[in-house]
């Protein structure tokens, strides 16, 4: 059974950093692609950061130099560190594991920016 459990949300300031962290398991964690997507109310899902199997990454433009995405294959596991919050990240944070021909999401963590 596959399993990606998101962890780390929660209420921050304005400014405020938060690390979401995000652990598999039922799936061969190193060959997959993973990343965190975003959903705010009333605004489609869309995707934060992505790292490849290879370490490659790929940012927003809208997070480019606050986030930084990484994995630990020895522990099954992504982080997402978040720096400089702003209100506008406030979102539903998701994990999601891609092979192309087939993908996983988790349940979601939330996260909300405000003062």
């Amino acid at each position: 059974q596959v399993q990606l459990v998101e962890s780390g949300g929660g209420l921050v300031q304005p400014g405020g950093s938060l690390r979401l962290s995000c652990a598999a398991s039922g799936i061969m964690f190193r060959i997959y692609t993973m990343g965190w997507y975003r959903q705010a109310p009333g605004k489609q899902r869309e995707v934060v950061a992505v790292i490849t199997a290879g370490g490659n990454t790929n940012y927003a433009d809208s997070v480019k130099g606050r986030v930084t995405i990484s994995r630990d294959n020895a522990k099954n596991t992504v982080y997402l560190q978040m720096n400089s919050l702003k209100p506008e990240d406030t979102a539903v944070y998701y994990c999601n594991a891609d092979l192309m021909v087939k993908q996983y999401w988790g349940q979601g963590t939330q996260v909300t920016v405000s003062s």
